[in-house]
């Protein structure tokens, strides 16, 4: 049984490509292939990876604060490049989840944890966007549902200059494992 997660947070078209409603942009292009490389990695070892996307409806509350993206159906929801290719091949391997999330925290009012917890998983990694706000606050729900964390540095970025910040207060307040 596996023991491990792997987190995707956000790795849409309107999050990654340039041309996205809230892109990253270039940083988050530069982390696609780590992304995926470690993903086929937590694959090939038997452990889980998950894709947790926003996934909002057209019109949202949460646009008041934010540029409408991740709507529902729409290209820009869709996994970037390299990512999307790789999920179409592996989306029907049993280890492979995919849970859209209508808040930075990919735990909150989901059934992520519950699904986690019954797959024997332990420890959840994440990676993608935006370091500072869904990556930070994703690592507190899952500390909060009793996970141990890991952050991969090469495999997250944001659109702020709060990133190294964001990973430090991630090791400090919930003991999260730090990989450079």
């Amino acid at each position: 049984m596996a023991v491990e997660a792997l987190l995707i947070v956000d790795m849409s078209n309107d999050f990654v490509a340039d041309n996205g409603t809230l892109t990253v942009g270039k940083p988050a292009q530069k982390i696609v292939p780590y992304i995926r490389d470690l993903a086929a990695s937590f694959l090939a070892e038997g452990n889980v990876v998950v894709v947790s996307m926003d996934s909002h409806q057209q019109n949202d509350p949460h646009f008041k604060l934010w540029p409408p993206h991740n709507i529902e159906g729409t290209e820009g929801q869709q996994l970037y490049g390299d990512l999307y290719d790789w999920f179409q091949k592996n989306q029907h391997h049993e280890n492979v989840l995919y849970t859209p999330k209508t808040n930075y925290n990919a735990f909150f009012k989901t059934d992520l944890a519950e699904t986690l917890r019954g797959l024997g998983i332990e420890k959840v990694h994440i990676v993608g966007v935006t370091t500072d706000i869904c990556d930070f606050l994703t690592v507190a729900g899952a500390d909060a549902e009793g996970f141990k964390t890991c952050i991969h540095k090469r495999g997250v970025a944001t659109f702020t200059d709060l990133g190294e910040t964001m990973v430090d207060h991630m090791k400090r307040c919930f003991h999260t494992e730090i990989i450079e």
